[in-house]
């Protein structure tokens, strides 16, 4: 997976190719898409290391440049998008669109809660439930326990756990 999300950068363009980490100093961790339809774990995937690059650790690229870091960022997020899309899953398409939003009126406010969120939007991407009010309760009132809630009724709390864990040392 690592692997397609790296080589499928590079050959796009020089500059990724250029931010792409030495081999041995990528971080191989898939974080949320353990928590997703298999099918969608490359597109989740991508789309969070774009949200990586924006704001966290990335796992495959250190681009030197901040502009260069927001054209990646952006480019890893449509990518990951175009991914999803294949499915013929608008509704995924949708919450994706919205799980990048959030995260980034959360990171404009300095405010909590993105691993939720993250958590949440992979465990029922595609499975046809609705976030809009879990959502709501974390852009209105910064609370993300029930999409927390949401992600442990649907995947258990072992695998949210996890996720959170390796979200917290990537942020």
């Amino acid at each position: 997976m690592f692997d397609e999300i790296a080589d499928g950068a590079a050959h796009e363009s020089g500059l990724w190719e250029q931010a792409l980490l030495p081999r041995d100093e990528r971080r191989l961790e898939n974080v949320f898409s353990p928590l997703a339809d298999p099918r969608f774990g490359l597109g989740l995937e991508t789309i969070y290391e774009g949200y990586l690059v924006h704001y966290g650790a990335p796992r495959l690229f250190a681009p030197v440049d901040p502009d260069v870091a927001l054209l990646l960022g952006d480019y890893l997020y449509a990518h990951g998008l175009v991914r999803i899309a294949s499915f013929g899953e608008t509704a995924a398409v949708g919450d994706l669109s919205e799980l990048i939003s959030l995260c980034s009126q959360l990171r404009a406010e300095d405010a909590e809660g993105d691993g939720a969120l993250w958590a949440a939007s992979a465990a029922l991407l595609g499975a046809g439930e609705t976030l809009d009010d879990a959502r709501s309760a974390l852009r209105l009132h910064g609370d993300p326990q029930p999409l927390e809630r949401a992600a442990r009724d649907a995947v258990g709390d072992e695998a949210v756990d996890q996720a959170l864990a390796a979200h917290q040392r990537l942020r």
